[in-house]
């Protein structure tokens, strides 16, 4: 048994591990869901809102991490069988196969191919994001909420799925100043719009709610999309910050489309 084969086990046994408490974190998500449109099912009929969308994505997701999860265990046994002994000596395992059943493992074969490389093309994105500022979700020393800001990535863990990042704004003299470092699972950052890739850059039109930079810091907010006449994907936002009262008032406030990403789940109510 070479080590090689032993830690191929394992590496798909921690994948495994790690789609099941995703899929619990994407139940948990979609349970909310369900309470919310029990709760105000006239609620999707307001403009701009998006729980339906948003309920299929969580299912969407609810299925990916489903039919993966099927793969990788049956990688899983399939590296077991391999290393399992074929029964005692003179009783050769008998193995008949039909063409559907040659046709089935085919099929198979391809569905782990083609799993894999979109684990393995979701790591790489991860990877490429080094040195790109991104959103992130980190709960500062002695708060009672997380708080969303901008920071840097540094590096990806492959491995443990985690992003090393850096704050870059300097903390407060009772902080202790200086830049501060976190590891943060991909669950908790979100990356920004590319100026120079616009093939994945959403576009939210006027109603809807989305998190975004606070102009002149690198804190991000939820707000509302208030202006109807952007053209294109580049062009600003018109924004209205929650809870950003001035003389009665809401702001107006504009902000680069790559400062603004789709709003999280747990910010919506």
């Amino acid at each position: 048994m070479s080590s090689p084969e032993i830690s191929g086990i394992l590496e798909n046994s921690k994948e495994l591990d790690r789609l099941r408490k995703e899929q619990e974190e994407v139940l948990v998500e979609i349970n909310k869901m369900h309470k919310k449109l029990q709760a105000t099912p006239e609620v999707v009929e307001k403009p701009g809102d998006n729980s339906l969308s948003r309920l299929k994505i969580l299912y969407t997701h609810a299925k990916e991490l489903s039919e993966t999860e099927v793969t990788v265990s049956t990688m899983l046994l399939n590296q077991l069988d391999a290393l399992l002994p074929s029964g005692p000596s003179g009783q050769p395992r008998r193995r008949i196969e039909g063409n559907d059943q040659k046709r089935k493992r085919m099929k198979n074969d391809s569905d782990i191919s083609r799993s894999s490389t979109s684990m393995r093309s979701q790591l790489e994105a991860c990877s490429n994001l080094k040195g790109e500022q991104v959103a992130a979700r980190v709960r500062l020393d002695e708060a009672d909420k997380d708080e969303w800001f901008v920071v840097k990535v540094l590096h990806f863990d492959k491995e443990t799925r985690e992003f090393e990042v850096l704050d870059e704004e300097p903390g407060d003299d009772d902080e202790g100043g200086g830049q501060r470092k976190y590891k943060l699972p991909t669950s908790r950052i979100i990356p920004f719009p590319k100026k120079n890739d616009l093939s994945n850059v959403q576009d939210f039109p006027t109603g809807s709610q989305v998190l975004a930079v606070y102009p002149g810091t690198t804190a991000l907010y939820k707000a509302t999309v208030v202006n109807g006449h952007r053209k294109r994907k580049t062009d600003d936002y018109l924004l209205e910050f929650d809870d950003d009262e001035e003389n009665g008032a809401l702001p107006q406030r504009t902000v680069p489309f790559q400062k603004v990403v789709a709003l999280p789940e747990e910010l919506r109510q």
